[in-house]
């Protein structure tokens, strides 16, 4: 049986000292892969769930090395009135990595690693003293954390081991399994709702929304402190009724603790460039901060006008 420690994973980054991903100060741990292709996302580095490749375009001298070695026509040399261009499309990459040993300049990279459950936990514990004063602890995210099932369990289930408070982000785009075999080793789920209109969840996502409301509801089955945060990407979803369906979730989930709505953002646009992908990261038109607040004070004004929160409130 191989001990819990030594189960392997991918993961594309460990980012330290986070306020924003659970309470406290938090160690966020990003795991490769996702399910879902949603047109904002912003870490196109962890849609595959493979150690991948990223091109520096800095570095990059146009010598077109990469391009001879590489069978499967990943680099192209491109030629306008701008100048030269580096263009890398991973869509046929077969991870043979012949372009990166070719690379004078070092300007192709790796994207991601493989990691043990030991040496992921072993760095997250640098900073305990941090968490203890804090109230903080180690955060999953990704990609979408929970596509790697095991890996992430076993993640999650060391941590309680040592005595870490531990938060998921999730977009629940998974099986029930998988949501029911890490419940008892997660504290707080940050879950994600990007769409409460069917037709619209699919387009933007690639996905139904059905099995995510499931996996929803099995979680406040279970008693699992729930907090829903939702991206709010405009002329998509910034729309009254899917406020109101958002706050009618809030309102029949007894442990969803509140929602947070996560204005869109475009710093994903110059990712797909550096990580050779041509289909995801579309550009939307990013928020001002008031128009952001506005909507967050509407959700706001909409739970505390909730049946849910009068009751609380007795």
């Amino acid at each position: 049986m191989e001990y819990l420690g030594q189960k392997t994973g991918v993961i594309f980054n460990i980012q330290k000292f986070c306020i924003d991903d659970g309470p406290g100060i938090r160690t966020t741990v990003f795991l490769k892969g996702c399910p879902l292709r949603c047109t904002w996302c912003h870490n196109l580095e962890g849609l595959s769930q493979k150690v991948g490749l990223e091109l520096d375009t800095i570095q990059c001298t146009h010598c077109g090395k990469c391009s001879e070695v590489c069978k499967e026509g990943c680099h192209q040399l491109i030629q306008d009135l701008s100048g030269i261009r580096h263009e890398m499309d991973l869509t046929h990459c077969i991870h043979c990595k012949a372009c990166l040993e070719q690379c004078p300049q070092a300007a192709i990279l790796v994207c991601g690693s493989e990691k043990t459950v030991d040496e992921v936990i072993e760095e997250v514990l640098v900073d305990r003293k941090f968490y203890e004063n804090s109230g903080g602890g180690m955060t999953l995210s990704g990609g979408e954390p929970l596509l790697q099932g095991a890996f992430a369990q076993a993640l999650l289930e060391r941590a309680k081991e040592v005595g870490l408070h531990t938060c998921v982000e999730t977009s629940g785009a998974v099986s029930a399994q998988v949501i029911e075999k890490v419940a008892p080793f997660v504290d707080l789920f940050l879950f994600d709702i990007k769409e409460t209109d069917e037709a619209q969840h699919i387009h933007y996502t690639g996905q139904s929304y059905k099995q995510i409301h499931e996996n929803l509801r099995t979680l406040n089955a279970l008693g699992k402190a729930i907090r829903m945060r939702c991206p709010i990407i405009p002329g998509v979803n910034d729309r009254e009724s899917h406020f109101d369906a958002l706050v009618a979730l809030y309102e029949e989930l007894e442990y969803v603790e509140g929602i947070q709505l996560m204005p869109y953002h475009d710093l994903g646009i110059g990712k797909k460039s550096r990580y050779g992908l041509k289909k995801v990261g579309e550009s939307f038109r990013v928020p001002s901060q008031e128009e952001a607040q506005g909507w967050q004070d509407n959700i706001d004004r909409k739970v505390e006008a909730s049946h849910k929160k009068q009751l609380i409130n007795k």
